[in-house]
C-alpha cells in the first residue's frame, strides 16, 4: 500500500468507525494530524495498534500542549506513532479544558509511554488515569507550579536596563 493509500484508508477508518470521536484530520504539515475526543483516545490508539494492515505499533513521541488563547480547550495531548511495516507516521492530537487535566494512560498499550506520561504530568500537570506510577522524574518534588504552562510572560516589562537594539531585535 502506498503512503496515500494508506493515509486514506487510516482517514476512512477512524472517521467510520469512531464516528462519534473523531474530530477532524488534515495533511497539511510534515505529517497527517488527526483530531479526536478525548473519551475515545484508548480505544482509538488500540485499534491502530491492532489493525494489521495498519499497525501502528510503536509510540514514538508524546507531548503536552498548552493554548491559553483557546477557550474550552486549553490543554491538549499531542501522539506520534510509526507503522514500521508500512514506513508512515501520523500525528493524533486531542483537545480539553484546563479545567479537565485527566487523561487515559496509555502504559496498558505501550510500555514506552510509562515516562513521557510522567514527563508531561511534570511540566503540564496533566493526570493519567490507570498510570502505575505517576509522579515527578525531571523537577523536584517540592514544586507547586508545571513549568510548561505559559502562565508567566517571557520577559520582564518592567525592566528599564535593558536596550533590545543592540542586539539586533
Amino acid at each position: 500500500m502506498d503512503k496515500s493509500e494508506l493515509l486514506n484508508t487510516v482517514t476512512d477508518r477512524l472517521s467510520t468507525l469512531f464516528s462519534e470521536g473523531f474530530v477532524s484530520s488534515n495533511n497539511d504539515s510534515d505529517m497527517p494530524t488527526f483530531i479526536i475526543k478525548k473519551e475515545f483516545l484508548v480505544e482509538i490508539i488500540t485499534y491502530l495498534k491492532n489493525d494489521k494492515d495498519l499497525a501502528f505499533g510503536y509510540l514514538t513521541t508524546m507531548a503536552g500542549l498548552h493554548y491559553p488563547d483557546n477557550k474550552g480547550q486549553e490543554m491538549g495531548m499531542m501522539y506520534q506513532l510509526h507503522s514500521l511495516t508500512n514506513n508512515f507516521r501520523i500525528r493524533i492530537k486531542t483537545f480539553f479544558s484546563k479545567g479537565d487535566v485527566e487523561v487515559p494512560s496509555l502504559t496498558p498499550i505501550f510500555d514506552g509511554a510509562n515516562w513521557m506520561e510522567r514527563q508531561e504530568y511534570d511540566f503540564f500537570g496533566f493526570k493519567f488515569k490507570g498510570h502505575p506510577n505517576l509522579k515527578r522524574i525531571l523537577n523536584m518534588d517540592d514544586m507547586d507550579y508545571h513549568p510548561m504552562l505559559k502562565q508567566y510572560a517571557l520577559e520582564d516589562g518592567t525592566r528599564t536596563d535593558k536596550n533590545d537594539d543592540m542586539f539586533g531585535r
